[in-house]
């Protein structure tokens, strides 16, 4: 009989400032404290982890993956997953043990924050086949393509999410770089004119404040900007914020951590499977996807059904269950 190989574990070592590579000994130990038979390997930089899955997969078969870091750990890994070509990536399970930023998927599944409790669900084995999200951009004139877990951010969410990336880059990322990118960016951005399309369909077309795409309800930190979201019912959510005052905005910030912001005026929500989004040349759309900066508009999302398995707690499995296509 085949012996099944052991888990992939990527640790992304600068994650929670340097946390994960800090923590990661105590990991370790709570990970073979818990008989889990493991590879260990770091990512050296930026990106680095999705060649890093791709490559390890394809060469030695590995169907049992853990990322140890942040959400932006997550995506690479995902991507990785995505990438290689000996599996379909329904049939790899991933876990993740968070040490990040925003943290944020694992706050959709109700995540704790002690590691060993962590690896309490991740070795229970409670599989949710979860909903990826891919989206097609322009990095300066190329065309690329990335998968998401989590959100997609648009306008003053790919602003706030590239200021602190910057500070995550001077050793400044922490649990306040979200709020501190969110109030200093609200005196820097600019309203968007775009036009959003669904299956050929006209949704929306005018100038926006933000644009949240995504398949779980959490970004920056908590903000519920998706806050209808279910991970498996194979439809993106999509929360559009029109052009409002920036008074406003600070006035309602305490509105997006409870979800309670989507029955503002300014804001209108939908469902669906596909979205384009365009705006004119000159004024482009930038995108960020699970906190990573990545290119601008034009845009494609196209959502991929119950697309991969992902460890989580046996109450949120239940929860979710039944509810994918």
């Amino acid at each position: 009989m085949e012996k099944s190989p052991p888990w992939l574990v990527v640790i992304n070592p600068h994650a929670g400032g340097s946390k994960a590579k800090s923590d990661w000994p105590k990991i370790r130990a709570l990970l073979e404290e818990a008989s889990f038979k493991f590879d260990a390997v770091f990512s050296e930089y930026p990106h680095h982890a999705i060649p890093l899955v791709k490559q390890l997969i394809e060469e030695k078969g590995y169907t049992r993956v853990l990322a140890v870091g942040g959400d932006g750990t997550l995506n690479e890994v995902v991507n990785g997953i995505f990438q290689q070509q000996r599996f379909d990536p329904k049939k790899i399970i991933l876990g993740l043990i968070t040490i990040g930023t925003g943290n944020d998927w694992g706050r959709m599944y109700a995540m704790p924050k002690s590691y060993k409790k962590q690896i309490k669900i991740l070795k229970k084995g409670h599989v949710l086949m979860q909903d990826v999200g891919k989206v097609n951009y322009l990095h300066n004139t190329e065309v690329n393509d990335r998968f998401f877990v989590n959100i997609a951010g648009m306008g003053f969410d790919a602003l706030v999410a590239k200021k602190t990336n910057l500070l995550k880059e001077k050793g400044s990322g922490g649990p306040l770089s979200y709020l501190y990118s969110l109030v200093t960016g609200l005196f820097e951005f600019h309203p968007i004119h775009l036009d959003i399309d669904s299956d050929g369909k006209s949704l929306f077309s005018g100038n926006i404040f933000s644009v949240s795409i995504g398949i779980c309800k959490y970004n920056g930190g908590g903000m519920k900007q998706l806050p209808n979201a279910i991970p498996n019912d194979g439809l993106f959510d999509v929360t559009i914020i029109k052009k409002m005052p920036k008074a406003k905005v600070l006035r309602s910030i305490h509105k997006v951590y409870d979800g309670t912001f989507v029955q503002m005026e300014e804001v209108k929500t939908f469902t669906g499977k596909e979205f384009t989004l365009t705006s004119s040349p000159i004024h482009k759309a930038f995108l960020e996807t699970d906190g990573e900066s990545l290119g601008h508009s034009p845009l494609h999302f196209k959502v991929v059904p119950s697309a991969i398995g992902m460890l989580v707690r046996k109450k949120m499995k239940v929860l979710y269950a039944g509810k994918g296509n």
